[in-house]
């Protein structure tokens, strides 16, 4: 079993509700796309640095696929963006139960990679 399956049993969090809540959180909306638009038309023009300095980093588009939620579980390797993608997805579910929110050495613990992007 791996320390992910343990978590989310722990919690009493359904593998389902992480993809569901994944959809939710990174759909891209309205002000992605402006953002995303403001960055192509700034690489166009000639002083395109200076343009892009405010902008926020737009959403991703891509949520947590049931592929990265069967490693995770399985205790498989995962990537960075996925591991990213899931504790995302699992601090909002935290939030909507009024529980702590929690960090990716707590889901994914002994992997050094995820110790290095937390």
């Amino acid at each position: 079993m791996s320390t992910f399956e343990e978590f989310l049993k722990a919690k009493a969090i359904n593998p389902r509700r992480i993809l569901a809540a994944s959809q939710k959180i990174e759909k891209l909306r309205p002000e992605d796309r402006a953002i995303r638009l403001t960055k192509r038309l700034a690489r166009k023009s000639e002083d395109g640095a200076k343009k892009k300095e405010g902008l926020k980093k737009p959403r991703s588009g891509r949520p947590v696929t049931d592929r990265a939620i069967a490693s995770a579980l399985a205790g498989k390797p995962v990537s960075g963006p996925s591991k990213t993608r899931i504790l995302r997805a699992v601090n909002h579910i935290l939030e909507q139960k009024k529980q702590e929110k929690v960090d990716l050495k707590a889901l994914f613990p002994g992997e050094k990679k995820a110790a290095a992007a937390a």
